[in-house]
């Protein structure tokens, strides 16, 4: 399929949701507007008044049926596509036995006639409409409406007839005049009343109706989490490839159970934490499959902290991509502390030393329980009341399942007690950790942090390992390295909102030691998903405060 045709399959929902809120309005229209005086005469040649009359009360509540599932046709889903066509049909004929509107029933049923042609592009599925979703919920909906109506009706006129109470009931609902022609006075709001209550229903009702298919909520089982933890020691190479071992992502295997995904959903989006893991033949197939599942649940998709290298097979799936930032890698070999561009560095190791400042690098399972509960301590004094931070590039806890190969440096004082800490994870099949926590106690002197991530080079140097992925740096590239005045530009106004996000000071920490570049980018869906997606991986990452209604 050419690249322009898949643009107009996957914008079809949006001009049919735009065509049938217009023959949803033409058919109002319709409804209220006197008939064409010869047609009328023509018609009642084969059909009494009263059934004209009965066809248009039936084509306005369509027509507003038809408005209300509108949007749900632009949100691909596939149950008001099937009411949407069916209103349509009925619709068509309703216009003929109205009036002889043949130019209403041709628009409307050619319209229906493209939706049905373009059936393919509404594959949001929805939940089983079961018995208390459905055979429950929606009749009680309707009741309530209905009910509410015949009371202001029975309020109007003392105690009027059951056939009035139906008859009045039925023409209010329909928006028509029925039997009582004149409300008393101090009820007269009580039409108006019934039709700005009839809407509401008429939206809940639709939304138990169209609403999506809903992804899982439970987190993944201890099976799942095994498994995926087998994929990451298997071929968890990438330095973001630990992190999916999170207590709170949700998993997506492919068919094989060779391959996976880490996602959350915030914001509407289904936001993949960095690429899959497994081997990368398998990438097409298991990225084809989450964008399946997350359009049979309305979900948009996108990829927080995607590499350079999975970006093409993104953009395969229509999906576009923007730079995002810059993960910092040490080279540990070549990391050395001689030379006038570090010296300031070399100062504050040089400092901490003479403070009586000393390190140890050891596994996190090899720690006894007094220096794991001072290392927890200086975790929790280092957040100092922030919230814990981290989706794609850190862990949420110190211990966990994923405890057994992580290493940490802990520096101590003078009196031997722990005062800062660095958490690392490992990269399998690679000489490589990543930096998962960087924490010290804030009552300690400045220059520790440099301290620690130093004496850490050395001891990983000392241990085998050859590369230290440190702290991702946001729009690293545009404050070290713009190309273009457009991206100088926009380095100027991230250090405006450094006191707010602390980008530049983290690039800046991160330049201290000549780290290797590695971008990083935002994958999201549509010309407008951007901001949806930013906000998705800002809410996922904890670095903007999410809504939420208090109980």
């Amino acid at each position: 399929m050419s690249l322009s045709l898949q643009g107009v399959k996957r914008r079809l929902p949006a001009y049919a949701a735009v065509a049938a809120a217009l023959v949803g309005a033409i058919n109002i229209a319709s409804a209220l507007t006197p008939n064409i005086r010869w047609r009328g005469h023509l018609l009642l040649e084969f059909e009494p008044v009263e059934a004209m009359r009965l066809f248009h009360a039936l084509a306005f509540p369509a027509g507003v049926a038809l408005l209300l599932v509108a949007p749900y046709l632009a949100k691909r889903r596939r149950r008001a596509f099937q009411s949407a066509v069916a209103l349509m049909i009925a619709l068509g004929v309703f216009d003929l036995l109205k009036g002889l509107d043949f130019e209403e029933t041709i628009i409307t049923w050619i319209v229906a006639t493209v939706l049905l042609a373009g059936r393919d592009s509404f594959r949001v599925r929805h939940d089983p409409i079961t018995l208390r979703s459905a055979i429950w919920r929606v009749p009680a909906l309707g009741a309530s409406g209905v009910l509410a109506a015949a009371v202001a009706t029975w309020a109007t006129q003392g105690h009027p007839s059951v056939r009035t109470i139906a008859l009045e009931t039925g023409h209010l609902l329909s928006w028509q005049q029925g039997p009582i022609r004149h409300y008393q006075h101090h009820l007269a709001w009580l039409p108006l009343a019934v039709h700005l209550f009839e809407l509401p229903m008429l939206f809940a009702i639709a939304y138990v109706i169209f609403r999506p298919l809903t992804a899982p909520r439970a987190l993944p089982s201890p099976a799942a989490r095994q498994v995926a933890s087998e994929l990451v020691r298997a071929h968890g190479a990438d330095t973001l490839a630990f992190f999916k071992l999170r207590a709170d992502e949700h998993y997506l295997f492919d068919e094989a159970g060779q391959a996976f995904v880490g996602y959350r959903i915030e914001n509407g989006v289904l936001l993949l934490s960095g690429d899959p893991v497994g081997p990368r033949d398998a990438f097409p197939a298991l990225l084809g499959q989450v964008r399946e599942f997350a359009d049979a649940r309305g979900l948009k998709l996108g990829a927080l902290g995607a590499s350079a290298a999975i970006c093409p097979l993104y953009e395969h799936l229509g999906l576009k991509t923007i730079y995002l930032g810059d993960e910092a890698v040490v080279d540990l070999g070549r990391f050395s502390l001689e030379g006038r561009p570090i010296r300031k560095v070399r100062q504050s190791v040089t400092r901490l030393d003479k403070a009586g400042f000393s390190a140890e690098l050891s596994e996190l399972r090899a720690l006894d329980v007094a220096t794991l509960q001072d290392v927890e301590a200086v975790l929790e004094r280092g957040r100092q009341g922030a919230p814990e931070r981290g989706f794609s590039m850190a862990m949420d806890s110190l211990q966990g399942e994923h405890d057994h190969d992580t290493l940490v440096v802990v520096a101590r004082d003078g009196d031997g007690e722990v005062r800062g800490v660095l958490h690392f994870v490992p990269c399998y099949g690679r000489p490589a950790v990543s930096l998962s926590f960087m924490r010290r106690d804030p009552s300690t002197p400045n220059g520790l942090t440099e301290f620690l991530v130093v004496r850490a080079i050395e001891l990983l140097r000392e241990r085998g390992l050859q590369e230290l992925s440190l702290n991702f740096a946001a729009f690293a590239k545009w404050m070290h390295s713009p190309e273009k005045r457009f991206e100088r530009l926009l380095g100027k106004l991230i250090a405006l909102g450094n006191p707010f996000f602390q980008i530049e000071s983290l690039y800046r920490f991160n330049a201290k030691f000549f780290p290797r570049w590695e971008p990083r980018y935002l994958v999201y869906e549509g010309a407008l998903g951007l901001p949806r997606a930013g906000i998705a991986a800002l809410w996922a990452e904890g670095q903007l405060p999410k809504p939420s209604l208090r109980r």
